[in-house]
């Protein structure tokens, strides 16, 4: 599921198939986007405490799941 639109109708659908489809993509995606943030915060000197307050998470799970 890799176009917008199709994404988008998914998301939408009445059919549990498509939807599920279009969570797990878009639950993809996310993690995604929140390694690269994450990445960015900490090369910019940002603490684990500052990243988890802004993911709203503890201090010891956004480490756990990004230490690398």
């Amino acid at each position: 599921m890799n176009d917008d639109v199709e994404l988008t109708e998914a998301a939408a659908s009445t059919d549990p198939a498509r939807g599920l489809a279009a969570v797990r993509a878009l639950r993809a995606l996310a993690d995604r986007l929140e390694d690269v943030q994450v990445g960015n915060a900490r090369e910019q000197g940002w603490s684990w405490q500052a990243i988890a307050d802004v993911l709203q998470v503890s201090r010891q799970a956004v480490h756990q799941k990004h230490a690398r």
